[in-house]
């Protein structure tokens, strides 16, 4: 280690550091000593290699192909690799698991098996029978944007969802609009409907009485944003402004204003929800609401794998807050 540190030019302390992934140092730092110990050939000892394989994450999801997926996995990922954590994706558990107490505790017991210390839900239900076999083997589950909000026995991240919904209606209706759509999630989903209940909110506050007929529920998809899309867009009184659930609605509202031959923003105004690297490519850019995705993806991991220690988080429930990202695709109500 001294030699790796006197060819890097760095302390001991510091090679030490780049060797036990600590986050604490710079990139160029790591890279010089990540090259000098390439260079002379240095390998960690071999307890310290088994005590690096035997620490797995396992993040369970089942919306692998979106941004907002691929944009929180970053987090989880910068994260396990910056512990020197192995990191495993599972699909949520089929039937059996979800409704057998019997069948959920070997599934877990062959995790704990294998290495795993946690496991990070990543928007999806975790259902009771799981939780119950995760408390007895006392393997940490946390859950990102969780479906179900009220579960106490679960340590969860999100974001101000309410606060975020409230701000993007806010946003067109000081634009001037005032016949705004929402298309969202689906109702089981804590997140989208506490979106939504922003959204009333805003209305609410500014004197707006919601049409029924603008309001749809279904999925966090493009295909779900373009059927909606084309629904509402095609309404004798069509609305001004769509206020969508995710970024993936909103990009499928656009596709639906562009083949109806509807300007956005000249003749309807769209925001998004999550702010994902898409809303930079679509045309016109899309006006969205920021979540700290990757955030939540460092911070699960650091939970789980504290509470892995024997160290529990000071908040059970941690809500991070959401800003409003202004682009193109939101402007002044028409004229006409």
């Amino acid at each position: 280690m001294a030699d790796v540190a006197r060819l890097a030019g760095v302390s001991p302390a510091t090679a030490s550091k780049v060797l036990n992934g600590r986050s604490d140092v710079g990139a160029n730092t790591r890279e010089l000593v990540l090259g000098a110990m390439a260079q002379i050939g240095y390998k960690p000892t071999a307890a310290r290699h088994e005590r690096t394989r035997d620490r797995t994450i396992v993040t369970v999801l089942d919306i692998v192909e979106s941004r907002y997926a691929g944009t929180v996995l970053q987090g989880i990922l910068v994260a396990a690799t910056s512990a020197q954590a192995e990191l495993l994706l599972r699909l949520p558990p089929d039937e059996p698991l979800s409704t057998s107490r019997t069948a959920a505790r070997v599934w877990m017991e062959e995790q704990k098996a294998s290495g795993v210390v946690g496991i990070v839900a990543l928007a999806v239900a975790v259902p009771d029978s799981m939780i119950l076999a995760a408390e007895d083997l006392e393997v940490p589950i946390v859950t990102i944007d969780p479906i179900d909000t009220t579960e106490s026995r679960l340590v969860s991240i999100g974001s101000t969802n309410w606060a975020g919904g409230r701000s993007a209606t806010e946003h067109v209706i000081g634009l001037g609009h005032r016949r705004i759509a929402w298309i969202g999630g689906p109702l089981g989903s804590a997140p989208s409907l506490e979106r939504f209940h922003g959204y009333q909110a805003a209305l609410d506050s500014a004197g707006v009485t919601p049409d029924r007929t603008l309001i749809r529920h279904e999925a966090f998809s493009v295909e779900a944003g373009l059927r909606h899309g084309h629904d509402i867009l095609a309404l004798g009184e069509r609305p001004t402004a769509v206020v969508a659930g995710n970024d993936e609605i909103a990009v499928g509202v656009l596709a639906a204003a562009k083949e109806l031959r509807i300007t956005v923003p000249g003749e309807l105004s769209v925001t998004g929800f999550d702010d994902t690297p898409q809303t930079e490519w679509t045309t016109p850019r899309l006006t969205s609401v920021r979540q700290p995705l990757v955030g939540m993806g460092r911070m699960a991991v650091e939970a789980v794998l504290g509470m892995a220690d024997g160290v529990q988080p000071a908040f059970r429930h941690l809500q991070l807050a959401t800003t409003l990202s202004v682009r193109d695709s939101t402007g002044p109500v028409p004229l006409s």
